[in-house]
């Protein structure tokens, strides 16, 4: 893996990881990996292995997209993040969370002045 490639993976994990406000022992615990290994990893000086990266991706909600294409807008990367998110949760979790966001959308709409947004080309 090239040293640029590997800390753009590190530094995926390390913010996914800090926005989840998990500590790097947490999150080897969670995925059954060692903490030397999280740490490597988020310092770039070790390329996983398959078995290892996708639990901690999987618990972390990251989007493959985010990983292997870095040059997305921040707005698809938040999408990939939220659709991450939403993958790593169980069905019924995954309902709560659509309602969720479905209420918080609904509010937010209707706190807008849709005379003032931009209209759809």
């Amino acid at each position: 893996m090239p040293k640029n490639t590997a800390t753009h993976l590190g530094n995926c994990i390390r913010t996914a990881r800090q926005a989840c406000s998990l500590t790097q022992q947490e999150l080897a615990d969670q995925c059954h990996v060692a903490i030397k290994t999280v740490q490597k990893i988020e310092n770039g000086t070790m390329n996983p292995s398959f078995d290892i990266l996708w639990p901690i991706v999987r618990r972390l909600g990251i989007s493959g997209d985010a990983l292997f294409y870095p040059e997305l807008s921040d707005e698809e990367l938040d999408i990939k993040h939220l659709i991450g998110k939403f993958r790593s949760c169980r069905p019924q979790e995954r309902k709560f969370m659509l309602n969720t966001v479905d209420c918080m959308s609904e509010q937010f709409l209707a706190g807008h002045d849709m005379s003032k947004t931009e209209k759809p080309e």
